[in-house]
């Protein structure tokens, strides 16, 4: 699938009927990050998400306390070269740069504006972290 560079954000939802309609409830932190903001009109792909279970077998994971949400894998990998601009300064002093849908990324030794080549040495679900390899002039 081609993800187009316009792509504002992406994450798991369940499809809600409400009367004539249905509902895809967006989370709040998509509108706190501010790719997003409410009255505006937007472009909305679905995607099924790929699984082996059938749809009773996924009504009744439901209606178990299981989590009704997958999360899609993170844009980065361990060991990967990326150059980065450093967006902000986060609150233990370490340089903030945002990726492929808002997927931060840390590297200690920075300040904002600063441009950075950097090698990911740990990736999370919703972070990973990195090392500078060079400093690129401004």
């Amino acid at each position: 699938m081609e993800i187009s560079e316009k792509l504002l954000c992406v994450f798991s939802a369940g499809v809600e009927e409400q009367g004539d309609s249905y509902v895809i409830e967006v989370p709040k932190r998509e509108l706190r990050d501010g790719d997003v903001e409410l009255d505006k009109v937007y472009r909305t792909v679905l995607s099924q998400t790929h699984s082996s279970t059938t749809d009773s077998d996924n009504r009744s994971e439901q209606n178990q306390e299981s989590p009704k949400t997958s999360h899609p894998e993170p844009p980065a990998t361990e060991g990967e070269t990326r150059t980065l601009e450093i967006e902000d300064i986060g609150e233990q002093g370490d340089g903030i740069a945002r990726v492929e849908c808002g997927y931060v990324i840390i590297v200690p030794s920075t300040k904002r504006g600063d441009r950075v080549k950097v090698e990911v040495t740990d990736v999370r679900e919703n972070v990973a972290f990195a090392e500078i390899l060079e400093r690129e002039d401004p």
